[in-house]
């Protein structure tokens, strides 16, 4: 394959999608078979007994946060890594075999393998779930990939690039009956959990607003010239179901480095902080104002992006949302923090920082009785790995993760239209002809799940 010519390339590619992305990478569905790996054994089971783990994406967020989890998870076994960087993929491969064979010996040292394609690592069988960490291109195709393949799957937020993926993903995941972990740990944090109890528990009277702030990231980058593909970099590969595009390492991530990726800017891949941040907060919005399954029916919004350049996602937005009970979200720039508003006071819940707050020491204080509405916690892998041994559904499953990164669409989209929307979150459509050509994507986006 010839790299930097761009006929060979366009060809190739059309054979690969044809392949992979057009039957979703297309892998045969088979009956599922709980191995003994699943099934657990006591706080330390012994490795025969662990769930199976294969890691997809070895970037900066599986370097330093989703890798080292699931190593220190006594009944998880990391067997398989993957990714299109062989530089990064060699990391991760000595990074696994170090760490197990600090902890059992180097007579027990167990091997990692490595794979380049992915599609390799889930034709595996000894392989019960996955962790997708990829760009957010390829969530969707990866992720019913997995499932076709009988995997349970962990994988990053933000899940989709438009509302049609997540409506796709999430019945997928439930016709194959796998179990799915949206890999978004503010579920899991004690400031974020205390504030959806006491609001779900009525300590600020009714709710009526909920107020998101996401932090400020987002910056303009001026077009960038063509450069050579690097030789640790399969680029046809890490663009897949994405539009062909000229290799520069701005589009793509530093080479040699896990520092901030420029993809998370590049609409083609990502949308900015409008979802990579925004379904944090909205998440929890979500679950305070138990609306997991289902959405709002109404948005509205404004946003800047640049006039010109490389990366193109939003300099700044702001959306409102008004759900059929009356609450309305307001999502903004400015903090990292999911406010409930309620007609008795408030509470506030902060990533960082403070914390928790509440309008009140007795609202802050208020206790739970025994027939108090309690939510689950623990963290986002343990929550996952659980459920691979229960099959119960997880804390945020796929159907939870896509209407959470919906509401993040849905703002999104009425930025775009410039007007107000009615929205049905049973059909999942606009009152708006012009709106619903983007439920699959910008109408710039020629690829569809």
């Amino acid at each position: 394959m010839r790299k930097n010519n761009r006929p060979s390339v366009s060809a190739s590619r059309r054979q690969f999608l044809r392949k992979a992305v057009g039957g979703v990478v297309g892998i045969a569905a088979a009956p599922y078979v709980l191995t003994s790996q699943a099934l657990g054994a006591g706080a330390v089971p012994p490795a025969s007994e662990r769930i199976t783990v294969g890691m997809i994406g070895m970037g900066r967020q599986a370097r330093y946060s989703n890798l080292k989890t699931f190593l220190n998870e006594p009944d998880a076994k990391v067997l398989a890594v993957c990714d299109v960087d062989s530089w990064r993929l060699g990391r991760a491969k000595s990074d696994v075999e170090t760490f197990y064979s600090r902890k059992a010996g180097a007579a027990a040292a167990t091997r990692c393998d490595a794979y380049a394609d992915f599609r390799d690592l889930l034709a595996r069988d000894d392989i019960d779930a996955v962790m997708i960490s990829t760009p957010d291109h390829w969530h969707v195709p990866m992720a019913i990939a997995a499932a076709r393949a009988g995997k349970d799957i962990c994988c990053e937020k933000p899940l989709t690039r438009n509302i049609a993926e997540g409506r796709a993903l999430a019945d997928a995941v439930a016709r194959e009956g796998r179990i799915f972990r949206t890999d978004s740990e503010f579920r899991s944090l004690s400031q974020f959990h205390r504030a959806c109890e006491l609001v779900l528990n009525g300590r600020i009277g009714r709710l009526h607003t909920i107020r998101c702030e996401v932090p400020r990231s987002d910056v303009a980058c001026p077009l960038q010239p063509t450069m050579p593909i690097p030789a640790d970099l399969d680029y046809d590969l890490w663009l897949g179901p994405a539009p062909w595009a000229p290799y520069t390492t701005k589009r793509v991530h530093p080479v040699h480095s896990y520092s901030r990726p420029g993809w998370m800017r590049c609409r083609d891949y990502c949308d900015g902080i409008i979802t990579n941040w925004g379904t944090h907060l909205i998440d929890i919005a979500q679950w305070g104002n138990g609306t997991d399954r289902t959405g709002p029916v109404e948005v509205e919004g404004r946003g800047t992006y640049p006039s010109d350049g490389l990366w193109d996602v939003l300099l700044d937005f702001e959306y409102t949302c008004r759900y059929e009970n009356g609450v309305k979200l307001h999502c903004v720039m400015g903090g990292a923090f999911t406010q409930f508003e309620g007609d008795e006071g408030w509470v506030r819940a902060t990533f960082g920082g403070r914390g928790f707050s509440a309008s009140s020491p007795a609202i802050a204080k208020s206790p739970l009785g025994s027939a108090a509405i309690r939510l689950p916690l623990k963290g986002e892998k343990r929550d996952f790995l659980d459920s691979v041994k229960t099959r119960q559904a997880t804390l945020a499953d796929a159907e939870v993760g896509h209407r959470t990164n919906s509401l993040c669409h849905l703002g999104h989209i009425a930025i775009q239209v410039g007007r107000k929307l009615r929205w049905d979150p049973a059909a999942e459509r606009f009152d708006n002809d012009a709106a619903n050509r983007y439920l699959a994507g910008s109408p710039r986006e020629p690829w569809t799940v």
